[in-house]
């Protein structure tokens, strides 16, 4: 969030090709990365769209969303050189979860979804407020004859997310029965996109990529197929929630320049056997050594609701921060996920203490998700 006043907002954010449809549904806008993008809409609120998605299906725009095109002979090796997670474990029309990780330090600069087209064309979605940062140091070390592009605002992107989202999409002719982690081409009314098998909530769900100047037509379509599913808007408040229960981690809060995969157990999206990626070698001296904090996750004894930035408490000593904290309406409790210290050694079951504006509230740490995956 920022503090700017609404009219500097509005000379200083840029807008999602959707942003008519997100005021013609009394939507609350926000800045987010650089973007006036819906936080929530009227009507519905934050609980009522979570819902949604967990029941039934909801559509979140997240055009603010990065994207960076990498092509020429030898791109798929060169994105491998660089990002954390090992393309070679994937083949073309599939897509992995990585980390851009600084060289020196191993600290995550951002993490990214990459889709494998071919040995010489990957398609990167990073973060919003990243895009131009994860775009800057890829240039710098891009080899001759490999091109990488900046095409944050050539594509809006649109999750539909939920137990039936692929009925609704279905229902518009678009292909849904690829695995997890995979991507196919369509077309929907004459408008070529891209199908993806991703998402941020943990249910079944799509993330459709469409030209920016295509976008009103297809969340229009949505909409018309999507009455008889009972299809919801849903704002960035919502997306929230749905993704900390699942424990997925926000950078800026659970991944930073200051907090690494090997912290924030993020691990599995490193390919350790690899013989060169950014940040190899701080990683692996972590690893080996272990780290001194890591992200773990709290569940609220009572009514409290932990926040970022609260702190952690065993007895009198603070062993850590709140990164990330919110009411899971799933769960009806507060949770949260936090950077712990592993010394003194605490384990999954115990009970510790978030300082909420002065007033001690317990804490139990388990280990995310806070709710069961339908992500398959």
């Amino acid at each position: 969030m920022t503090d700017v006043t609404p009219d500097v907002a509005e000379t200083r954010l840029r807008r999602s090709p959707l942003h008519e449809r997100h005021t013609s549904l009394g939507a609350k806008f926000a800045p987010f990365g650089g973007w006036e993008m819906p936080l929530e809409y009227a009507g519905g609120g934050v609980l009522k769209e979570h819902t949604a998605v967990r029941t039934g299906v909801g559509v979140f725009d997240v055009s603010h969303l990065g994207k960076a095109r990498i092509t020429g002979p030898g791109a798929a090796d060169f994105v491998n050189s660089c990002l954390s997670n090992d393309l070679g474990r994937i083949g073309p029309g599939k897509a992995q979860y990585t980390l851009c990780c600084d060289d020196a330090t191993g600290g995550v600069v951002d993490d990214i979804i990459a889709y494998l087209h071919a040995d010489d064309h990957v398609f990167l979605i990073p973060n919003a407020a990243n895009t131009a940062e994860v775009v800057r140091r890829l240039r710098a070390a891009a080899p001759a004859g490999v091109v990488v592009t900046d095409e944050h605002a050539a594509y809006a992107v649109l999750a539909v997310q939920g137990p039936r989202s692929a009925e609704l999409l279905g229902a518009l002719g678009l292909p849904t029965e690829h695995g997890y982690m995979s991507f196919s081409t369509a077309t929907l009314n004459g408008v070529g996109l891209t199908v993806c098998r991703t998402g941020y909530t943990g249910e079944l769900g799509y993330e459709l990529v469409v030209p920016a100047e295509h976008a009103l037509a297809v969340w229009d379509a949505l909409f018309a197929a999507g009455a008889a599913y009972e299809l919801r808007a849903c704002g960035l408040a919502a997306r929230d929630t749905l993704r900390t229960e699942m424990g997925y981690p926000l950078h800026g809060q659970d991944l930073s320049l200051e907090i690494t995969p090997v912290q924030a157990r993020s691990g599995w999206a490193v390919g350790w056997d690899k013989p060169a990626f950014w940040g190899r070698e701080a990683l692996l001296a972590e690893k080996a050594a272990g780290p001194r904090r890591t992200l773990r996750g709290l569940e609220a004894v009572d009514r409290a609701i932990p926040r970022p930035g609260m702190a952690v408490y065993a007895g009198d000593a603070r062993v850590g921060t709140v990164t990330s904290g919110t009411f899971s309406p799933t769960r009806k409790q507060g949770i949260a996920l936090a950077l712990l210290d592993t010394d003194p050694k605490l384990a999954d079951g115990d009970l510790v203490e978030v300082d909420i504006r002065g007033r001690r509230a317990q804490m139990r740490i388990t280990r995310p998700p806070f709710v069961t995956p339908s992500v398959r």
